[in-house]
């Protein structure tokens, strides 16, 4: 049973918010009041513990999520903080599939901003419990009360207060605890390791009782003794409660929301609490499900350490010391130093050499490691992120990983001869770490082309190979990933026949191409009846179906959104080959895709600028010109929300331009929301009349 207690003492969980709502700064609190530094890094100047990397410190902004452990009432706290720029999104989707539970944060005055919706949804899409901390309590404007409304109405989990503030900005002075009914004040000499608990102030009894009474109708239903206690008005102990919010908690139904301070080291410890308190251990969660490697039979392994073991590598980062990190969650089972593991969806055996206990960029090396920990490796030669590590005789796959495709690329060139060999081999490993970045030569031109999620992303990583490989490349303008489509359907033939006496070349295929149901997927559907084409020829049909995707017939983008069906064909006993049907079926392609009315797709952001009022008019007019559909403008506190969809191509070089029209005043954010046509008068322009005649 030790391992079950200790498995109960864990909790794995991710801090995750928008740009700038205060999660580095609050996991330094945390790091400092659990006793694992002796001093608190802040992040505007640059010493944050957990914003370790050079790009980190000099802007301020999280871009790689770190990961690191601490201890808090006997219980073991894994933390990963996780950036809050959408171009670095993928950190934390990566992060959420591996952690038990989450503390989404909000700003008191931002309240739900763009990113905080994008990273709900993902804790949504994985079922992620969480808690929720409204942060930055003493700024002016603070609202803990609208920002509460705010995430109940955009958000379906019912969020309820379990603290309310006493007070607000420059008048905020501790925390009314709904649990325990008393009002915490923190001590600023000790920077707020010490508190007082005190009877609520007279001013404050309405309120604390009157959302008291939300709570405890909100949970009730959750705990049956809790449930008799409340319908009878019997007095209930704070123990009832907590198991009640914790069941709740656990089923996804509600939200606890607590209230702080970070940055006046307000609130910290009742975080603490809380994460302990309410959110899950690996000892509650249901077993992991996987399949096995054909895919074809359900698999379930218990989160325990006596079972067979499983784990998910869900990030490589190249270390300038150790070399290759891979960091795994384990699932089940338990990991040893020099233990051999399998990675089924490669089929390759792994030899993990050490094991190592991250906090940061620092390590310690442990010699075992179980269900319910999330450690990095090192040893592992060709895992990946999205990976499964399993035991060698029980193969199991978890489910994969997906990751959004690059929206915008750049050319890059070596400086040097001596550059080019260093440049090729740091971009690899750039590439490895990092899924939603690629690197691809262009075979017409020969320059290597790299892609990434927005401007941000390519900048870091370009900054990263100069410095920690050392590498010195020209740039070239960021570019926008343009895709292709087609917007009717077409039947096309495709014959490649070679044959000059003895053993020749044949293949026949006629297909059926149209637009994919959803407009982005790609689906190949073989409806041969008998013998017309053997069985064994399908698959390369299929692949130079997919070869001539890559090029579109308009202006060369990669084809997308579009399904094939092969209807018909023909084959020779002697002359048929796996070739001769991929070049048939690739010709085919191409055919149907230049007479079934092709499109240009262009990447259309979600965009939220956030100014005065006053500079309204102004941004909303330039919105405009860029193409831009607004989408509603809202007021918050004393500025306007201004939301819109705009295509990234006229997106490039805005923060210049916004700080202009609203002299410095105004800020925005802008993610990825689809593809869509791009409008035939544009498209003239860009690529010229002939291609649309």
């Amino acid at each position: 049973m030790s391992g079950r207690k200790e498995q109960n003492q864990i909790r794995n969980i991710g801090i995750m918010a928008h740009i700038d709502a205060g999660k580095t700064t609050t996991t330094e609190r945390i790091l400092y009041y659990t006793g694992k530094t002796h001093r608190m890094g802040e992040v505007d100047d640059g010493a944050a513990t957990m914003d370790w990397m050079e790009q980190e410190k000099e802007r301020g902004i999280t871009i790689t999520s770190a990961a690191t452990t601490c201890f808090w009432r006997d219980h073991q706290i894994n933390i990963i903080d996780t950036p809050g720029h959408v171009d670095f999104t993928i950190e934390v989707e990566r992060s959420l599939r591996v952690l038990d539970g989450a503390v989404a944060l909000f700003c008191a005055v931002g309240g739900v901003e763009p990113q905080s919706e994008t990273v709900w949804n993902q804790a949504d899409k994985y079922q992620v419990p969480r808690i929720a901390y409204i942060n930055k309590m003493d700024r002016v404007g603070a609202d803990f009360f609208g920002v509460v409304k705010e995430v109940n109405e955009k958000f379906s989990a019912k969020s309820v207060p379990v603290q309310i503030p006493a007070g607000a900005g420059e008048y905020f002075t501790g925390i009314i605890d709904l649990v325990y009914m008393n009002y915490r004040v923190y001590h600023d000499e000790d920077l707020g390791a010490t508190f007082d608990d005190f009877p609520i102030p007279d001013d404050m009894k309405e309120a604390a009782a009157e959302y008291r009474e939300q709570l405890l109708e909100a949970i009730s239903e959750y705990d049956d003794t809790l449930l008799d206690k409340f319908l009878h008005e019997s007095p209930i102990d704070p123990a009832d409660i907590i198991r009640a919010i914790r069941k709740a908690v656990l089923n996804c139904k509600v939200v606890p929301v607590l209230c702080g301070s970070s940055f006046r080291n307000k609130g910290i410890q009742k975080l603490l609490d809380a994460v302990v308190d309410f959110l899950p251990s690996p000892a509650d969660l249901p077993p992991i499900e996987g399949f096995s490697v054909d895919g074809k039979k359900k698999l379930h392994r218990k989160l325990s350490p006596e079972e067979l073991f499983t784990a998910l590598a869900f990030k490589i980062q190249t270390d300038p010391h150790a070399g290759r990190l891979c960091y795994i969650r384990i699932y089940s089972g338990q990991l040893k130093s020099g233990m051999s593991v399998l990675n089924p969806i490669s089929g390759i055996k792994e030899r993990i050499a050490r094991i190592l206990l991250m906090h940061s960029n620092k390590r310690a090396d442990v010699e075992i490691a179980s269900a319910g920990d999330i450690v990095a490796v090192i040893g592992t030669r060709k895992t990946t992120t999205g990976d499964t590590l399993c035991d060698t005789r029980h193969p199991i796959m978890l489910e994969m990983m997906k990751f959004p495709e690059p929206v915008i690329f750049v050319a890059i060139e070596p400086k040097s001869k001596a550059d080019q060999d260093k440049m090729t081999e740091a971009l690899a490993k750039l590439e490895e770490e990092d899924p939603t970045f690629k690197v691809k030569i262009n075979e017409e031109t020969g320059q290597m082309i790299i892609s990434g999620m927005g401007e941000l992303h390519l900048e870091i990583l370009i900054d990263r190979m100069i410095r920690e490989f050392n590498v010195q490349a020209n740039v070239g303008k960021p570019s926008v990933a343009y895709k292709e489509t087609i917007t009717s359907t077409v039947e096309a033939e495709g014959k490649f026949i070679r044959q000059t006496g003895g053993k020749g070349q044949y293949g026949h295929v006629w297909l059926k191409v149209e637009p994919s149901e959803n407009g982005t997927a790609f689906k190949f559907e073989n409806k041969i009846v008998g013998t017309t084409i053997p069985r064994e020829f399908i698959p390369y049909i299929e692949k130079g179906v997919k070869e001539a995707m890559s090029n579109g017939t308009i202006a060369g983008y990669p084809l997308t959104g579009i399904k094939v069906t092969l209807f018909n064909g023909s084959y020779h006993d002697v002359d048929s080959s796996e070739m001769a049907y991929r070049i048939a079926a690739s010709m085919a392609l191409q055919d149907a895709a230049r007479r079934a009315n092709p499109v240009i797709l262009e990447p259309v952001m979600s965009v939220e600028v956030v100014c005065p009022e006053i500079y309204m008019g102004n941004v909303v007019g330039d919105l405009n010109l860029r193409r831009g559909k607004i989408n509603g403008m809202v007021p918050r506190n004393n500025l306007q929300v201004i939301t819109a969809t705009v295509p990234l191509a006229e997106m490039f070089g805005y923060a210049t331009v916004l700080r202009n029209l609203s002299q410095g005043r105004g800020s925005y954010t802008m993610q990825f929301s689809k593809y869509a046509p791009l409008p035939r008068e544009v498209a003239a322009r860009m690529f010229g009349n002939m291609i649309f005649v």
